[in-house]
Parts: structure tokens; sequence; C-alpha cells
């Protein structure tokens, strides 16, 4: 059975005294909790949610009620994450949108068969990388035209539509339109993110309109907020598909904007983007498959994460323990070695992906790994890579078929220009590109820049097992792999799992996306003991307590012996997990 160390605050140590023994080796996830739940662990933040049909799992609980209504109303997997991923658009705005790009793995139950989409869009044809250097940049601008590259999140949705969905776009979209124009409560976590970006968003006139109240504050907690614009740029899709967006007015608005503020996405570049079907990559883990999707995404770094964790015995090193962490932290600077060096569009490289996530590459880097002192010449990755502002959902139908879902701008509110009147902004995914020739992301047209969006999925003897994911740029991986393991290692239930205490590395890197020296930064949540902190500095780690950048996390586990499913959803964001 797993045990948590007791809280350090002294007010909790009076109330928790009776669980002391239970408790002595690992700390519970949530130091905030002032109150003991009468069954399994006192400090799980809420009940798992069970349900014998379907559960959808989002950032925000009307995304997934209306998820939820797309199943109830005879829906799948992929029609309500469609419908959900509108609706999240619209009221997690600086997360996702449809000016953002996807990425999905998906079980069909008729076929029993996984599939991968990359939804990712691409640079535009009429910028080359020597026109940076003649405008002076060193490094691809984080905000502003410069980081743009074409929203693929649309043509996600056709993909997933054409090939699985059973309900027609306008009863998809319809519930976010009807939102959208009579207007929503903003969420506490979302109001928060929201005023983060209110000075960059007043720099765009467009952007101020559509996203400040009179163009001047962002919404407050539970203040109603509409957005009529984004409506409309939803209905023209539900009555003219996916050809509204990347043929109509809507890319015609984008790109007139585009050529009167300096940026080079072309009616060319629309018209030309498709969506790839892409085979997942896996690595078996104690019995379990974990898939992910390979690059230009970083899902195989949780892969090549967990190859490095396999051979040692966590489970009796504890959760929570400085032993198991300091373990973590040595296989994750590892894979993030390699992620700066080899993650990057396979259509422009011949990338070494099998070699990356093979057993027998697993063993020579366990070797590399020293388990009493922190490496200190390991490449880190790029720092570009600590943002990330993304949506995280996932679907299970009474069916089982199975829907692994991921969505974001990169940054808050992507590159913080909305182009016109769309109503959304654009993401501001070309940053990730590097500028040092010879990098295999250095920037070229016509190309797909590293992505940080990873879903995932994890089989048993060749079924699906577990549907999740963890949002927040390169805490994603990281956050895969620690899922993975609370799960497996340490037997805690899909809610427990992501209530647990996290950690994240952070990788020390020039500022030009090519790796740099340095054993970087690891950040651990309230729930990691004083004690387990100060061991781990004892090894050599720069250790410091943060919050608020440990991801976002939902699941849906597949209980086929009773015929249930299992959902959680993630503490740290405002959202919900709800079935029938």
């Amino acid at each position: 059975m797993t045990r948590y160390a007791l809280l350090t605050l002294s007010l909790f140590i009076a109330s928790s005294c009776l669980m002391t023994e239970f408790f002595a080796d690992s700390r519970s996830a949530l130091r905030a909790a002032g109150y003991d739940r009468p069954v399994g662990d006192p400090h799980q933040s809420r009940s798992v949610v069970l349900a014998k049909h379907g559960i959808v799992a989002t950032s925000h609980p009307l995304a997934a009620e209306t998820g939820l209504d797309i199943l109830k109303a005879g829906g799948n997997a992929a029609d309500a994450a469609i419908a959900a991923s509108a609706m999240i658009g619209l009221v997690e705005p600086m997360s996702c949108g449809i000016g953002g790009d996807l990425f999905a793995i998906y079980w069909d139950s008729k076929t029993q068969k996984l599939y991968g989409l990359n939804a990712s869009g691409r640079s535009p044809n009429n910028l080359s990388h020597d026109e940076f250097l003649r405008l002076g940049h060193k490094q691809i601008p984080t905000y502003g035209p410069l980081s743009w590259s074409v929203p693929g999140c649309v043509s996600g949705w056709q993909e997933l539509h054409d090939r699985f969905g059973s309900k027609p776009f306008d009863e998809l979209l319809a519930p976010s339109i009807a939102t959208a124009e009579e207007g929503f409560p903003v969420a506490e976590v979302i109001a928060g993110s929201w005023s983060g970006a209110t000075a960059k968003l007043k720099e765009w006139p467009d952007s101020a309109k559509t996203y400040l109240v009179d163009g001047a504050r962002a919404p407050k907690f539970g203040e109603l907020f509409k957005n009529p614009r984004l409506a409309e740029s939803y209905r023209k899709i539900a009555r003219g598909g996916p050809e509204a967006f990347y043929q109509g007015d809507i890319a015609k608005s984008i790109v007139a904007f585009s050529e009167a503020n300096g940026g080079f996405l072309s009616m060319q570049d629309f018209i030309e983007h498709e969506s790839e079907w892409v085979e997942p990559v896996s690595t078996n883990y104690r019995g379990y498959d974990l898939w992910e999707l390979p690059p230009n995404g970083q899902g195989i770094a949780a892969l090549q994460i967990l190859n490095t964790l396999e051979p040692f015995d966590i489970k009796s090193m504890g959760l929570g323990s400085p032993e198991y962490l300091h373990l973590f932290v040595e296989s994750t600077r590892l894979a993030f070695a390699d992620r700066a060096k080899f993650y990057a569009d396979p259509a422009f490289n011949n990338l070494p992906t099998a070699e990356l996530i093979s057993k027998e590459y697993a063993a020579r880097q366990v070797k590399r790994i020293d388990l009493n002192k922190a490496a200190t010449d390991v490449p880190a990755g790029d720092p570009k890579l600590v943002h990330g502002d993304t949506i995280y959902l996932t679907v299970v139908d009474k069916d089982r078929n199975c829907c692994s879902f991921i969505q974001s701008n990169y940054h808050g509110f992507g590159s913080q220009i909305v182009p016109g009147d769309v109503g959304f902004v654009l993401q501001n995914r070309g940053a990730l590109f590097a500028l040092e020739e010879g990098h295999l992301n250095v920037y070229e047209p016509r190309k797909r820049p590293f992505h940080t969006i990873i879903p995932a999925m994890l089989t048993k003897d060749g079924e699906p097992y577990f549907c999740f994911g963890v949002m927040g740029g390169d805490m994603q991986p990281q956050g895969h792999a620690q899922i993975v393991v609370n799960l497996i290692d340490f037997g805690l239930n899909v809610q427990a799992a992501g209530d647990a205490a996290r950690i994240r590395h952070l990788g020390s890197a020039e500022p030009t996306g090519v790796a740099a020296q340095g054993s970087g930064t690891v950040q651990v949540e309230s729930g990691i003991s004083d004690k387990t902190v100060e061991a781990l500095r004892a090894k050599g780690h720069q250790v410091v307590r943060a919050k608020g950048a440990f991801g976002g996390y939902q699941g849906i586990l597949i209980d086929r012996e009773n015929g249930v499913l299992h959902g959680a959803t993630e503490t740290r964001k405002d959202g919900a997990a709800v079935g029938y």
C-alpha cells in the first residue's frame, strides 16, 4: 500500500496525528487540504468519477458537459472531443482555440486499432531563414506575426470527424455558438491567466476588442463574458465545414491582417495545409504499453524516461522519496538532451526515433546515471519550452472508442494577436524554430516546428487501459511518466495519481535552441517534504519550490472486469470529469 508523509504545517499535524504511521514515507499531494476523507488517501482531492457508458474529462466543466451531452445524444468519442474542443476554445481562450494546433490518439473499437493524428501547421511559404537575419533576429520573436504558423486545429477536427465522427458539424458546434453569444462565467484559474495577459493584449486593437472588457481589462472571476466574433467564425465552420476556415472568409481575414502588419501568411499557406495521420509509437513499461506520437512532438521523451526508470525497483524507493526523485530527474535530463538534438519535423530530417525509444539504447543511458550525484554535464533542452498554455481532454464512449486529445496556442493567448474580427488569437508555435544553421529544428519554409503538446494512451494486452495526458510545455513528458509511475509502481487510483505532488526539471540552455551544459533547476510542489528537498540538494540538485507550473492532467481508466470507467480531473485547473 502506498504511503505518504505528514503535511509540514503544524495546523495539519494536530488533525492528522492518527495517520502518521500510514503516511510516514512520503507526502500528501495537497498541502492545503483542511479535511480528512473517510476512506482511502485522506487528502485526495475528490473521489474517482465512475460511469458505465461514457466519460468526458476536460479542464473546464462547460466543455466536459458539452462533450457529455453529445455522448448522451448518440455521438461517439470523436464527436464529443470536437464539441468539447470548440467549447474550451471559447471558455479558456488563452490556452487553445482554432488559431492553434492539435494532436490526438484515437482507439477505434471497430477496427481494434490505434490511430495518431498530427494536426500541426507549417511555417509560411514566403518567409525565409535569411529574412529573420535581415531583420536582425538571432532567434524568432516570441510574439507577433513572425511567430505564426498555419493553425491546424480545424483541419484536425475535420480529419477526426471524417474518419470516426457520426454527428454533423453544425450539431457539434451549436452549444459553443450559443454560449459565445449568451456569455459564460469566467472560471477561477482561467481568470488569473487572463488577467496576466492584459498588457500584451492591449498592444493589438483587435485583441483588446475581443478579449478585454471595454478594451481595458480582463474579465474577473465569475463575470460573464461574451465572444460574438468567435460565434460567427464557428457559425461559418458549422455551415461551410473546414473549407470556410482555410479557403473562405476566415483565412482571407487572417491573410489581409498579416499583409498589413508585417506577417508572411498567404492564402497559399492555408489552402495547402493538411493534417497527417501517423503511426503512434510505444514502449512497454512493466507489462503496459505507453503510446505516444512521434516527432515533431516531444512524446517520445516520456518513453525514453520510462525506459531508463524500468530497470530500478521504484516501488521500494517510495513515492516522493529522494531516491526516486533523483532517479527521475536524471532520466529526464538524459531524455531532454536527446530532445534538444533529435526532435524535429521528420519530413525534413532522418530522425533516429526507433533507436531513441529502444530498450538497448536505454540500457546504455542507464549506465550514465549516478545514483548518488546529480549530473552536471548533460546538455539540457531549450528554455523557451518552459512556457505553455494548453488544454488536454479525453473521452471514452459506450463502445469504448477512446480519444486522447490535446490542443494549444503555445504561450498564453499565443502570439497575442487577434487578426481582425475572427474572434480568436493565432498561435506562436513558430517561435519554437531555431535559427542556427545545421540544427534539425532550424527554420525553413513549409516546415513544422518542434512541438510540445502530446496526447497519450496506455494499453494492456492489446486493449486500451488508460486514456490520459498532462498539458503544460516541457512538463508534459515528465508528467506522463510521473502519472504512469504513480499508477503502475505506486498503485494509486486515477485521481490520486494526478493529485500527487509533482516534480519538474527545467533545462539550463542558451536562449538559441542549441543545448548548453548545465544541470538545470528542479521545481517541486509543496507536497514534497523538506527532508526530501534537502536530500536532493545534497546530491547536487538545484531545487526550488514553485506552484502553478506543473501541468494539467485528465485521465480515464477502463475497468473491463466490471464494465466501468474511472475518470479523473486535474486539481490544479478548473476542470471536471463527468459521465453517465
